[in-house]
């Protein structure tokens, strides 16, 4: 039997992800939902729609979060950590107020929060506290007693999530015709969002060009580039990418995009690409669609050989590293001295968010102040 772990003072873990529709009939309601309020061109809402068509109308992510959610539990009953773990989503069932409100009947009273988004940003951190308010308010309004809630740290640079992601690449390489494999260049793929709210992300000191959202994501492939140098003995060029925008067309958003990138390293004479999506957990739409359909059609286009690596998904060493992340918040809640477990040059992001940091694109109420019951 394996030593008894303590998570205290916390009594559960909910798994807060985005969603995704499971069949044809959901694929309209659930993007109507996703872009409620945000402007997306019609257009735009059109042409992702037909996305999902070419995959049975049923996205990956919720399939993919039923198997992380399966390792995380397996790890953690292996290892001693008696902690239930629930799922919710932000867009698609399980809807987030609705998990809530059975953890609550379930007498969970100290929430842990791990989120499928690694890096800081509005939409990968700040928004997913604001649903969190939201959901409370909604239980509030029910009569329901309200539960505490702390969002675990971001965990871009955990060895836990670093790690799977130089084995993939590694593989990639090796998956290449040999007569290119030396010379091909890695592609460091990410969600694109505006320039304006990269600039804003992160803390306040970090606010600047691309904010900490460019930062996190330059030190992981850093990582990545420098353990492949050390594994390979090749020295491959790398540059980070950016897929996936939404925005109407006037609004600047990260450049340059991975087609685009793949048309200029072909120009450039480069013989071969490794496609590495690091800002994503999972192998969701955005990741089968963007990159294994449009960007990989255009490689073909061009005669460029390509091939995407794996994301960590539910791979057993980012599983260790939640239970890590969980046995370290609760250590720190205890008022015990913590060593966070962080690689690269970054260090380890903070657990509470500070004033200004990723700020909200309007003013909200309590939704994530200090007299919130969500911290």
């Amino acid at each position: 039997m394996p030593d008894v772990l303590d998570a205290s003072p916390y009594d559960a873990l909910l798994l807060l992800s985005f969603g995704g529709p499971e069949g044809p009939d959901d694929v309209v309601p659930f993007l109507e939902d996703v872009t409620r309020g945000r402007g997306i061109p019609k257009e735009r809402l059109k042409e992702v729609g037909r996305h999902y068509f070419l995959f049975g109308g049923v996205s990956p992510i919720n399939d993919q979060n039923r198997a992380l959610l399966d390792a995380l539990r397996e790890d953690f009953a292996e290892h001693g950590l008696d902690l239930p773990v629930y799922w919710g989503n932000r867009n698609w069932a399980p809807y987030l107020t609705d998990t809530l409100r059975d953890m609550v009947r379930d007498g969970r009273r100290r929430i842990l929060v791990l989120a499928t988004s690694a890096y800081a940003s509005y939409s990968g951190c700040r928004q997913y506290r604001e649903n969190l308010a939201d959901a409370l308010a909604a239980l509030e309004s029910e009569g329901l007693d309200l539960p505490k809630i702390d969002k675990l740290r971001h965990y871009f640079n955990h060895p836990g999530f670093v790690e799977p992601m130089i084995d993939g690449v590694v593989r990639s390489l090796a998956e290449l015709p040999q007569e290119v494999r030396d010379g091909a260049h890695i592609a460091f793929c990410t969600h694109s969002i505006p320039t304006a709210a990269a600039a804003a992300s992160g803390p306040v000191e970090e606010h600047g060009d691309g904010g900490a959202y460019v930062r996190e994501h330059l030190d992981v492939a850093r990582l990545v580039a420098d353990a492949v140098r050390e594994r390979t003995g090749v020295d491959h060029p790398w540059q980070l990418v950016y897929q996936s925008r939404s925005g109407a067309p006037h609004i600047p958003w990260l450049e340059p995009d991975i087609c685009d990138h793949l048309e200029e390293r072909h120009a450039a004479g480069v013989p071969a690409v490794v496609m590495a999506p690091i800002g994503f957990v999972s192998d969701h739409m955005e990741v089968l669609y963007d990159l294994d359909t449009e960007a990989t059609a255009k490689a073909e286009e061009l005669g460029l050989p390509v091939r995407r690596s794996a994301t960590v998904g539910a791979d057993p060493r980012f599983a260790a590293a939640v239970r890590d992340l969980v046995l370290e918040r609760a250590s720190s809640e205890r008022g015990q001295d913590v060593a966070p477990c962080a690689l690269g040059t970054l260090g380890a992001s903070h657990n509470l968010c500070p004033v200004g940091c990723c700020p909200a694109r309007a003013p909200r109420p309590a939704a994530a102040g200090a007299d919130s019951p969500y911290a």
